[in-house]
């Protein structure tokens, strides 16, 4: 069974499970309990902005003060995750010593694990895994079946990004450890030897920045990742307002729209997106042969200056700066698409903290301060080279002239259409679409189909799927 279908049946038979779980009243009656009673799953309403030491059952993210709440408390929790690197090398063991000078009574267990996706969620069957771990793939509808809320998400806002990304009748589970923002890899050095003196805004732009490099340099201008597959998929992340400018494109209109990779004319939308990889190839603007990249070596490769760019998250920022003796030299920029003459980035949560609702409630409120801790006092986020969760913790992230959005969400009633389509269209848009990003590749590389042609293809293959679907089409 291939992991994505792993990953969806284990998300389905954890939801039975919880089903069955269930004593006297549904789930219905569970979540209009919880839309009515608000906060009082988190005991929010008469605690927040308030600490205390004396308090050991759960409480809101924002009535914990840090250095206050909780210093009573003795016990030990435990934090599974996914950050293996960050285990083994100590990062995660620093950030616990510096917690414990805080609160030296509260010890924390770690353990990294290395498929954390289908692990995690088969840990969820039990009850017993630990306190913190971060949220794997379950249906938003499941959160409140395994995890304490941290506060409404008009409450939460307050104090962090995304906060309505993992939410549930208004309630907030999930805060991220750091978040991502889509932009571009490149390496400052080479660009200066190779004369491109401003940072690429249009697609134009960014071929000619590219042909510069070659020209002028050894290094590879355009560092493509073929081999590891997943990697292609990072093309995916630049569709909806990145590049179009619009924040209902990606999840409300996209799945309406008749020809949404039809050449716009002016550099912008899925069409201009692609195409950049494509003219990359065809103009020879990528390594000698794709088929031979190196995922572990492309980091030490772009701090000495041998590659110019790579298109990933800033997730990937850390990973370049330490791969090699040159992490100055390492950029980071917006993806190469201007409208209406502004530029947009957007960002969002990488995996996200929760807190097991099974525990005592001792160890609960001993894992929301741990949490609380991390996410504003340990610089993780910050470290990792993330965009903000935290609104109060200070961060060195900026994207200068830039404006970073979040695309909306699904309409009410429309948030399964997009993987709907996915699955019947094939094309799996930042669903691990990675075969199509290839094919991109491939095709320009042998010139077998042309750009236009293979955007055909995906049209016919979208059409196909809204007929099929029944989905109407109003753009």
């Amino acid at each position: 069974m291939k992991k994505r279908g792993l990953t969806l049946f284990m998300s389905a038979m954890l939801a039975a499970t919880a089903v069955a779980g269930c004593s006297s009243s549904s789930s219905k009656n569970e979540e209009s309990t919880a839309a009515t009673k608000g906060t009082s799953d988190a005991t929010v309403a008469s605690t927040e902005g308030k600490g205390s030491d004396s308090t050991n059952g759960p409480m809101s993210y924002g009535s914990i003060v840090l250095g206050e709440t909780g210093k009573d408390i003795k016990t030990t929790i435990k934090f599974i995750h996914h950050k293996t690197d960050r285990e083994a090398d100590g990062t995660i063991a620093k950030f616990i010593e510096e917690f414990n000078k805080v609160y030296p009574d509260i010890k924390v267990e770690t353990e990294g694990i290395t498929d954390y996706a289908e692990d995690s969620l088969l840990r969820l069957n039990g009850k017993d895994w630990g306190e913190v771990m971060f949220i794997p793939s379950i249906d938003k509808a499941n959160l409140s079946d395994y995890f304490e809320p941290w506060g409404t998400v008009s409450e939460m806002d307050k104090y962090i990004n995304f906060a309505d990304n993992q939410s549930k009748n208004d309630l907030c589970y999930g805060i991220g450890y750091m978040a991502n923002a889509q932009g571009v890899l490149y390496n400052k050095k080479v660009f200066a030897d190779a004369g491109v003196t401003s940072i690429p805004k249009t697609p134009d732009e960014f071929i000619a920045a590219l042909k510069a490099v070659k020209e002028k340099t050894s290094a590879i201008p355009l560092y493509t990742n073929f081999a590891a597959g997943w990697t292609m998929g990072a093309w995916d992340a630049y569709l909806g307002s990145v590049a179009s400018g619009d924040t209902k494109w990606m999840n409300q209109k996209f799945v309406h729209t008749k020809e949404p990779f039809k050449d716009n004319g002016d550099g912008t939308g899925p069409y201009a997106l692609y195409k950049m990889l494509y003219d990359a190839v065809q103009q020879g603007l990528i390594e000698d042969d794709y088929t031979t990249t190196d995922w572990e070596s492309c980091k030490g490769r772009i701090n000495k200056g041998e590659i110019a760019t790579m298109v990933l998250g800033s997730w990937a920022i850390i990973q370049m700066k330490e791969a090699g003796p040159n992490p100055d030299d390492i950029g980071y920029m917006p993806f190469p698409i201007t409208v209406n003459g502004k530029q947009y980035a957007t960002a969002g949560p990488d995996y996200q903290y929760a807190v097991n609702k099974f525990s005592s409630d001792e160890k609960k409120l001993a894992a929301q301060i741990f949490v609380k801790w991390m996410v504003e006092e340990s610089g993780w986020c910050d470290a990792e080279g993330g965009y903000p969760v935290s609104k109060t913790a200070k961060t060195s992230f900026a994207f200068d002239g830039v404006e970073v959005v979040v695309d909306e969400p699904a309409l009410a009633g429309e948030e399964d259409l997009l993987n709907q389509m996915n699955a019947e269209s094939d094309l799996n848009f930042n669903a691990s679409g990675n075969i199509k990003i290839q094919d991109i590749i491939t095709n320009a590389f042998n010139g077998t189909k042309t750009f236009d042609d293979i955007m055909k293809d995906w049209t016919k293959k979208w059409n196909d799927a809204q007929d099929e679907l029944g989905i109407e089409v109003l753009y």
